[in-house]
């Protein structure tokens, strides 16, 4: 049977949760999912340090501090004998009579850690897919990785209906993120994408990105753009911890480029499987 982590032990799957946790009946929690490529867990400092600005952001205590977490999640993927996938990890405010308001102060958060075997998407990687357009109808701090996802969870069954990959948000006429990646844009050599504040997620492979670009020397432009834009990009491809980086090459009805992925995102692509390669 596999294990999974709740609180601060290693312990059976058969775990039934409170049905008065916070994060079951108001999704009054954070979480993060953390790539694991050849048995090793990619980047998972720079995700614990966004969980705790998360945890900071709604006022909400961790259990433990990010060097006791992360020892605790390696041996959680070890004891699943874990090769490739993804360790995924949740936080809620805790077990308590239901209120709006915060409980007491001394009510212990509920954590719970999981992980799940995940192939590489490298094919769809190397091939392209497809993405559709959709108002971004989230609240107005994107910026925290909360449990609250129904809109997300929306954008992508759209995306689904379509077979496409992903759904490309946008608030008007400016584009801000997809349903469960970032989006970037290549227009004459340079790569532009939604500004790190409160209407996206500041994804982990999104930042990396930013700084393989530096090393390939290609420029980034961290500002708004719009859906005109994207449609008339050379190139785009969004970005989510597991699914890496994956062009894009039509969104709706409309051809990016010349319709293949494009010598950029290549490069991008090649330099970021030299991080678990």
């Amino acid at each position: 049977m596999n294990k999974i982590l709740f609180n601060d032990e290693i312990v059976d799957r058969d775990l039934v949760v409170d049905i008065e946790d916070r994060g079951y009946q108001f999704g009054d929690g954070i979480y993060e999912v953390i790539g694991v490529y050849d048995g090793k867990p990619l980047m998972m400092k720079e995700h614990l340090i966004r969980l705790e600005r998360s945890a900071k952001e709604l006022q909400l205590n961790l259990p433990l501090p990010a060097g006791e977490m992360e020892e605790k999640l390696e041996k959680l993927a070890a004891a699943n004998e874990l090769k490739e996938g993804i360790i995924y990890l949740q936080v809620s405010r805790g077990t308590s009579p239901r209120w709006h308001e915060f409980p007491p102060d001394d009510t212990p958060p509920v954590t719970i850690g999981y992980t799940r075997e995940e192939e590489r998407m490298s094919d769809m990687e190397d091939q392209g897919a497809n993405a559709v357009l959709t108002e971004d109808i989230r609240w107005l701090r994107c910026d925290i990785k909360t449990l609250n996802l129904l809109p997300n969870v929306l954008a992508k069954q759209k995306a689904v209906k379509h077979d496409a990959v992903e759904a490309i948000m946008h608030r008007g006429e400016t584009v801000t993120e997809a349903s469960a990646s970032n989006v970037f844009i290549v227009k004459n050599g340079a790569l532009y994408t939604h500004p790190a504040d409160n209407y996206i997620l500041n994804g982990i492979t999104r930042q990396k990105i930013i700084e393989l670009c530096e090393k390939l020397g290609l420029d980034v432009h961290e500002e708004t753009y719009t859906v005109d834009a994207l449609l008339d990009a050379d190139e785009v491809f969004v970005s989510a911890t597991k699914s890496d980086i994956i062009p894009i090459l039509k969104v709706d009805d409309h051809v990016i480029g010349k319709g293949k992925p494009g010598e950029i995102t290549k490069s991008i692509i090649g330099e970021f499987r030299k991080l678990y390669s």
